[in-house]
């Protein structure tokens, strides 16, 4: 949890806007308040028809803020949105959307969005139509110009039997999105700067891929998806528009971001090459398996009687690091590539690295020591990223959330 900049418990306002996703806001709130947050809730009219104050006020411990009339000498249109570190809408509806980007400020929610100096957060919900709708989509394109993170919906079910782009996205991770946000916000000491890659599309590659030897295995390696997923949420709640190819993932999506789901090196190939075509930069997280069998049992592979083992025959995975990095279909992009290095006979970690990073012709390479197993599944990580052009940036032991914002620091600033 990040500090106000008062020295206070960090002061987040989250407003909810009159749609069905109105319950999936206490999932939000709860996440907040559970985390060390204050919290006040700005509910419209519509809003408190499908939840009530009680609710709100219950799970945040404070009492609801609903009205311009209700506490005037405090002035309340003005001084919520003044004080605040951080504006969350969860769900931020149409009707909302397009008050905010013509300034309208007809309720307390509104008055807070137009005092607000802080970081804003939109998390739309609403249909696919309505999402879609140029109106929409002009309005979402003038907040996101003026600073504010307006994050993509998610696709499934809707209201009634509808099925599309519009869904509120996992309430856990607005939540994770939006802490991204405060705490980059924070430590900034401004929103200027805040979204520096919104306008950007940005392609993450997550998880590890598998080599079917069967229809029940597979070769396949520890990766566990977790810094792929804290590099596209950061990249999220950096105003970027995600594209987070995953291979064999089951953590939820990152809020904002479009998922696509693959399990061979051939499909992960075929994802990140069709995505790198349109993106201003790629970092290839996963850990594609180097080799694959020759052949794929159509049947379970017994054991047999006299105890021996089946011979596998493995033919090399094409190097999608290298192939994206030395046929790049977009001039001025950033390739990232990443080493999980142990080091031997040959080498140290870091020679090991230097070499794979002129090898594979990308701009920046992370590389990790994983002797011992470490990083895999963990929430830490520690790295050195090598640059194509000798720069060499050591990143100590933290969160792999960090270690995410210190590689689109670099990858930003490449970019111009």
């Amino acid at each position: 949890m990040a500090a106000s900049p008062s020295g206070t418990r960090p002061r987040v306002v989250l407003g909810v806007s009159g749609g069905i996703a109105a319950y999936k806001a206490c999932e939000v709130l709860r996440r907040f308040s559970e985390s060390g947050h204050d919290v006040t809730v700005v509910p419209t009219a519509a809003a408190l028809e499908f939840v009530g104050a009680p609710t709100w006020a219950a799970l945040s411990g404070r009492p609801v803020a609903s009205d311009v009339w209700s506490s005037v000498h405090e002035v309340p249109h003005v001084r919520i949105g003044q004080s605040a570190d951080l504006v969350v809408v969860a769900p931020a509806t149409a009707d909302l959307l397009a008050k905010a980007a013509h300034g309208q400020a007809d309720d307390l929610l509104t008055s807070t969005l137009l005092t607000a100096r802080c970081p804003v957060v939109f998390a739309p919900a609403m249909h696919t139509e309505m999402w879609e709708h140029p109106a929409t989509r002009a309005n979402v394109a003038t907040l996101r110009a003026r600073g504010a993170v307006v994050l993509e919906p998610a696709e499934g079910r809707l209201t009634g039997a509808d099925t599309g782009k519009g869904r509120l996205p996992d309430p856990g991770e607005i939540f994770e999105v939006a802490r991204e946000v405060l705490i980059r916000g924070v430590s900034m000491g401004s929103t200027a700067g805040l979204t520096d890659l919104a306008g950007r599309h940005l392609v993450v590659s997550a998880g590890g891929t598998r080599e079917y030897l069967d229809p029940v295995r597979f070769l396949g390696n520890r990766s566990s998806g977790l810094q792929g997923y804290a590099l596209a949420r950061a990249a999220a709640a950096r105003g970027a528009e995600v594209t987070l190819v995953a291979a064999n993932v089951t953590l939820p999506d990152p809020a904002g971001v479009t998922v696509v789901r693959v399990e061979t090196t051939a499909e992960l190939r075929a994802e990140v090459v069709a995505a790198a075509g349109s993106a201003d930069a790629v970092v290839m997280a996963a850990a594609p398996a180097d080799f694959r069998p020759t052949t794929v049992s159509d049947a379970k592979i017994k054991k047999s009687d006299d105890g021996s083992a089946p011979g596998i025959e493995l033919a090399q995975n094409p190097d999608i690091l290298h192939e994206i990095s030395t046929h790049r279909t977009r001039s001025g992009s950033v390739i990232v590539g990443f080493a999980a290095e142990t080091g031997d006979a040959t080498g140290s970690v870091l020679d090991l690295a230097r070499a794979k990073l002129a090898r594979k012709g990308c701009d920046l390479l992370v590389v990790n020591d994983v002797s011992g197993g470490a990083v895999f599944g963990s929430p830490d990580n520690e790295a050195v990223i090598l640059a194509a052009d000798g720069a060499t940036v050591e990143v100590p032991r933290g969160t792999k959330s960090a270690l995410a914002h210190v590689i689109w620091d670099q990858v930003a600033t490449r970019l111009g």
